[in-house]
């Protein structure tokens, strides 16, 4: 067995880069290895500078292997006993003599086969192939050229290091006139070790470039940052903020990493935290430090990740604090300034805001808001004071985007309204929508916690997803620009959370009625029937990958093409995630299977009449003059004494109920298709055969309360 090692180097790498590269190279060597029948264990490192790959307990050459091929049928290969031209082709392809050709049978009649002895290569011949495809077949967001060649790369490749064991293997990179020599020479730190190092084996890789201050393991750079800002952040008699996608951009920056603490001036503090937080995390990729574990009050110092030389610590920190006092002087200007007038008065200058080049400007969008919300607030009968601060809230969700903070760092968008709502004499409640209205902002975002913030944010998703979709601008495959899918989620997501009764069929209705006012040129049916077609995908989704629901108890709840059961789900999103759990759960504990058949069997009878599905009381539309066997009469009579349960069951949403009823029913209707006094269904008379068809409907539409038992998969 021997041992490889890879490691290309590069100029500085985007940090992004070098972590999807990990995970890429991670999938794809072992791969490609496995493809050719060459085991081994695969471990990938890397750095801002390099891209590292050792490979051991690889064999030296891959094992000689027989295969079977298959060839023409024996009719065209052989005639009168005589190999055929398509016979003599194929022992030619397979570099084989025509008499080693062999008749077997197979399932579609005789074929001629070889057997075939297929020598193992050498593992270094086929490295040498394999290297440059793992190298190029590897994805980033931008690839650059360089030199005057084609060859495409995040950043310049320029040494590359390849040893089988202790030799080189020889591999080149040609790049127009740029030529990379596979060599054992490699670059260690640019500050603390300049001079090259030359890498013996791969067993020695690691600690040869520790020796030259490079730290190769990206998971132990990840400790090691993580111990460093702790002690560094105690020291302080603080606590550090180490945030989890700083800390993995901060990983790939550095090779040796140091921890510095900076400082800057205690003034800065007054500043809401949120700025200070965003102008050293998001702006310098520094780590706050808090004064304690709530994390409410900033020290005034950070933690910044160093790869420069630890003795010049004081020099860096020194310099670290120049930028970041610099940047939160800005910001200090910025929120005096902005503090100057009320919030109000920044809602005429969101007219000079483009919401979309077709849909005029945010300020539009914000009247529209409003509307949405109030809707909404009526919808759900919610008292006056709650309606008037949903009210102010939508009105004021906004306009922090034309104040001057907000204009430096977008990323404070909603933070700042909410501060400056405060500052401005507006209710907690108004000033807590502005900042909860943009939750959730992604998959692992916190929901928004108060009413007004929940609505005030369906309503502003509402507004986008109706006239996005005016627009003819839906989603596709895996382009949503607009995020359109995000927005639609949330709004499933908040209700479900805050367990808000909203009506979506009918504020969907409402929004595009009036969206069609504003731009007739929309089909306004054709928009509504996407848009519902669209959240019932979602709420698909949602059910499946969130809630794990199996997925024919969501076609079960959903319906497949059955506009009744479409409607339903829209109209009460809160029921249609009860009915889905609810029968999750009967699956589970076997309740389900006791009545799914009898149920099952009655409605696919039933679809042969003609009984309204909503149709649940049975002395309208059974005539028990027509019955001929007792357990006709016995089925009717279960059915007047379940029509109450059901409908009690509705009411409360208990569906424990409905289900209980409906199993104490299943006895009898199992006697009605095959007891002693069972009955044929589908008589000649067919005045009886309505009748009984009528019983299996209301039986059917019983069941259809919770779900169609029809859509279910036993």
């Amino acid at each position: 067995m021997s041992d490889f090692l890879l490691e290309v180097g590069t100029e500085d790498l985007p940090a992004g880069f070098v972590s999807d590269a990990i995970r890429q190279w991670e999938q794809m060597i072992p791969a490609s290895l496995a493809a050719e029948a060459l085991t081994s264990v695969v471990k990938i490192y890397a750095t801002p500078r390099r891209l590292s790959a050792i490979i051991t307990n690889l064999p030296d050459r891959q094992i000689d292997r027989v295969e079977e091929i298959k060839g023409p049928p024996a009719a065209a290969a052989y005639k009168d006993g005589v190999p055929t031209p398509a016979a003599i082709g194929f022992a030619k392809k397979q570099g084989v003599d025509v008499a080693s050709l062999e008749l077997r049978p197979t399932d579609k009649g005789e074929f001629i086969f070889i057997t075939k002895t297929i020598a193992g290569r050498d593992t270094k011949d086929i490295l040498t192939e394999l290297i440059p495809q793992w190298i190029f077949k590897l994805e980033g967001k931008r690839l650059m050229r360089w030199a005057n060649g084609d060859l495409k790369f995040p950043r310049p490749i320029r040494w590359l290091v390849a040893l089988w064991n202790q030799d080189i293997l020889p591999i080149e990179i040609i790049n127009g006139e740029d030529i990379v020599k596979s060599d054992r020479i490699s670059q260690t730190h640019r500050v603390l070790h300049p001079a090259p190092v030359s890498v013996v084996s791969a067993a020695g890789y690691l600690k040869t470039l520790a020796d030259g201050f490079v730290n190769v393991d990206q998971n132990q750079r990840k400790t090691d940052i993580q111990q460093q800002i702790q002690a560094a952040a105690t020291k302080m008699g603080g606590v550090a903020e180490v945030y989890p996608d700083l800390l993995a951009e901060v990983i790939n920056l550095v090779e040796y990493p140091t921890a510095v603490v900076g400082k800057f001036d205690d003034e800065f503090l007054a500043l809401p935290t949120e700025v200070i937080t965003t102008v050293m995390v998001t702006h310098q990729r520094y780590f706050p430090i808090f004064t304690d574990a709530t994390k409410q009050k900033l020290l005034p110092n950070f933690i910044t990740i160093s790869n420069g030389d630890p003795n010049k610590s004081a020099v860096i920190a020194a310099g670290n604090g120049r930028v970041v006092r610099a940047r939160l002087a800005d910001g200090q200007y910025f929120y005096n300034a902005d503090l100057a007038q009320p919030l109000i008065d920044y809602l005429p200058k969101l007219e000079t805001v483009t919401f979309q080049a077709d849909l005029g400007s945010v300020k539009l969008k914000v009247d529209r808001i409003v509307t949405n919300a109030n809707s909404i607030g009526s919808q759900l009968n919610l008292n006056p004071e709650q309606c008037q601060n949903i009210s102010r809230a939508a009105l004021l969700c906004k306009a922090d985007l034309v104040t001057q903070m907000v204009g430096e760092f977008p990323e404070l968008q909603g933070i700042m309204g909410s501060k400056y709502a405060i500052a401005n004499g507006e209710s907690t409640e108004v000033a807590t929508a502005i900042i909860e209205h943009y939750l959730p902002r992604n998959a692992e975002d916190s929901l928004p916690q108060t009413i007004t913030g929940q609505i005030v944010g369906i309503a502003d998703r509402l507004d986008t997803l109706v006239c996005i979709f005016g627009l003819g601008m839906l989603p596709t495959g895996s382009s949503d620009p607009f995020a359109l899918r995000r927005a639609a989620n949330a709004i499933v997501n908040i209700a479900w959370n805050a367990n808000l009764g909203i009506n979506l069929e009918e504020l969907i209705t409402k929004i595009v009625t009036e969206f069609y006012q504003v731009r007739s040129q929309i089909n306004p049916t054709e928009l509504t029937q996407q848009l519902q077609d669209f959240f019932i995908q979602r709420l698909r989704n949602l059910l499946q990958e969130d809630h794990h629901i199996d997925y024919d108890l969501v076609n079960a709840v959903l319906g497949e093409n059955d506009p009744e059961y479409t409607q339903r789900a829209l109209t009460d999103l809160l029921d249609t995630r009860e009915r889905a759990l609810f029968l999750q759960e009967i699956r589970d504990n076997g309740t389900l299977e006791n009545i799914y058949a009898t149920v099952n069997r009655s409605s696919k009878l039933a679809a042969q009449g003609k009984l309204d599905t909503q149709q649940l009381v049975a002395t309208q539309v059974v005539q028990t003059n027509l019955f001929q066997k007792s357990s006709e009469q016995v089925v009717y009579d279960g059915l007047i004494a379940l029509e109450p349960q059901t409908k009690a069951a509705q009411a409360s949403r208990n569906y424990q109920q409905l289900i209980n009823a409906l199993a104490q029913l299943t006895p009898a209707i199992s006697s009605f298709f095959d007891g002693e006094d069972s009955v044929l269904v589908m008589d000649s008379n067919p005045e009886i055969k309505t009748n009984r068809l009528n019983l299996l409907g209301l039986v059917r539409n019983h069941a259809r309360v919770l779900a169609d038992f029809g859509s279910i998969v036993k």
